[in-house]
């Protein structure tokens, strides 16, 4: 059969490109004839800009002749970021004649806004029709899948749900021994690992600040990758991941690009992957761990539960409270297993106590009361208002909270937070005036925003190293004066100086 297989190809570092590689060789291995095009160079056949509606007609003239044309889709491939509702109707008017001149089309939909195929605007009904055109539509999980069908009214049998791995191979051989060896990590050190591209939406500072709450000397928390995208709001949040780092004990980032041999041997070393990605639609991290066994603890976002529920050891968090207590369970021996239904409690409270009656009216009852209520609130909390914990993150050495780490707390304006201009109808129309009124503006208020957290926190840090060197020094000075004194009473050199100054002035002796 020959096919042509339209996507991001290698040596592009990009999630899809690595997908789309291994499915080539899958086909390939099947005897399929495998042609590749992709919207930018790259080591594809065929390179192609395929944005806008001109990208859409250029793509036409060229998927005639093939049995079967594969698209690995991404909105971001054909529309332009932030296209007015007339441009996107025009481009999928395009994408639906090309997919009409196609022999047989299937699309891997790997990312989408469902809100573009929802009402009656022009640009929803081209959609629509645009998704009609397509033979077979390839998801990753249960929930896109009915999501989809929802959302642009395709005919349930086209949608089909397939693995997210099925093509994936396995690229290093190595044993945990040989990979913790290359890759300068303790051989007998508990080891988690969050790995791939350094972006907000990806939240490895989560893992961090987790790690951190665990107060164990024997594990590590490696955070392996790189920056994907050169902008403002991506650079800020590396920059403040590395600070972040610097200050967590056990933590370490090894940064730069990672190769698919080294991306899987990072997997091999490491007892626990931690993914506590903030949205995601499915993760291939998940199954490349799944080709090694090597357990992981990922959030409940996108298809991530329903990838877990193929693999064998993985557990699922919803909030920080319970990653913290899922990492902690990985520390003490349990598993994915252990979890029910795979969900990992949040940290539990003690509440008991909370039954006991309440202060009758007397004396002072007013104080009586309201030192119940603090007492209550201390057991919900887990211990008094503004306590400091000195085993906590944040704590200086002599229990007083590290100024570095309070700066720290400050989190990033990550750009994802940044308004959507998808979607349709009156209120999503006045959200894109909005947007391109102001967002020109807020991108780079943000920026700023974050490069001064930045410049405090650095700030902070040097003048808190330079008390503490003062403090040293100052210590150090006391400790001089106090032994010279010692040698001179020793010696009886105080007693005659005492004796000459006493003469000097004229005072008494005795």
């Amino acid at each position: 059969m020959k096919i042509l297989m339209v996507t991001p190809y290698p040596p592009l570092r990009d999630g899809i490109a690595s997908y789309a590689v291994q499915t080539v060789m899958s086909l390939r291995a099947q005897g399929h004839e495998v042609t590749v095009l992709s919207p930018g160079p790259s080591a594809a056949h065929m390179h192609l800009n395929l944005v806008g509606a001109r990208g859409a007609a250029a793509l036409a003239k060229r998927v005639g002749g093939y049995d079967r044309v594969i698209v690995q889709f991404h909105p971001d491939f054909f529309y332009p970021i932030g296209a007015p509702a007339k441009e996107r109707a025009m481009i999928s008017a395009a994408l639906t004649a090309a997919f009409r001149v196609a022999t047989y089309v299937e699309v891997r939909l790997h990312e989408i806004d469902y809100r573009t195929g929802r009402g009656l605007s022009p640009a929803a009904v081209a959609t629509r029709l645009m998704w009609s055109q397509v033979d077979e539509i390839v998801v990753h999980s249960e929930g896109e899948r009915d999501d989809f069908i929802a959302a642009f009214r395709v005919k349930p049998e086209r949608v089909v749900l397939t693995d997210h791995g099925e093509d994936f191979q396995r690229y290093t051989s190595v044993d945990k021994a040989a990979a913790r060896r290359t890759l300068r990590v303790p051989a007998d050190a508990k080891v988690f690992l969050s790995i791939g591209f350094i972006q907000p939406h990806k939240g490895f500072d989560r893992a961090v600040t987790a790690f951190g709450e665990l107060a164990t000397a024997d594990a590590r928390l490696y955070v392996v990758g790189s920056l994907r995208v050169d902008e403002p709001g991506f650079k800020a949040y590396l920059e403040t991941l590395r600070e972040q780092i610097e200050h967590t004990p056990g933590t370490e980032l090894r940064e730069g690009y990672v190769s698919d041999e080294l991306f899987d041997r990072w997997i091999v070393a490491a007892d626990c992957l931690v993914l506590p990605y903030r949205a995601i639609w499915s993760s291939g991290v998940i199954e490349r761990a799944r080709l090694y066994d090597t357990p992981v603890i990922a959030t409940d976002v996108g298809g991530l539960k329903d990838q877990a529920a193929r693999s064998t050891d993985v557990m699922i968090v919803r909030d920080d409270a319970e990653l913290a207590a899922a990492m902690a369970a990985r520390l003490a021996g349990r598993t994915g297993l252990d979890a029910p239904n795979g969900v990992v409690p949040a940290r539990v409270v003690d509440t008991s106590d909370l039954g006991r009656p309440w202060p009758a009216p007397g004396e002072r009852f007013r104080e009586r009361l309201q030192a119940e209520l603090t007492a209550r609130a201390s057991i919900v909390r887990g211990g008094p208002l503004g306590a400091v914990d000195a085993a906590a993150p944040g704590v200086g050495p002599a229990g007083e909270p590290d100024a570095r780490a309070l700066v720290a707390r400050l989190t990033p304006v990550p750009a994802f937070l940044l308004p959507s201009t998808a979607g349709t109808g009156a209120r999503s129309y006045l959200k894109k005036v909005v947007r391109r009124l102001t967002v020109w503006e807020s991108r780079e208020v943000a920026h700023q925003l974050n490069l001064q957290k930045i410049g405090t926190d650095k700030m902070v840090g040097v003048l808190t190293d330079q008390v503490a060197t003062l403090q040293a020094r100052v210590r150090e000075l006391e400790s001089e004066v106090h032994a010279g004194t010692d040698t001179d009473t020793d010696t009886g050199a105080g007693a005659d100086v005492d004796a000459g100054a006493g003469a000097g002035t004229g005072e008494p002796r005795g």
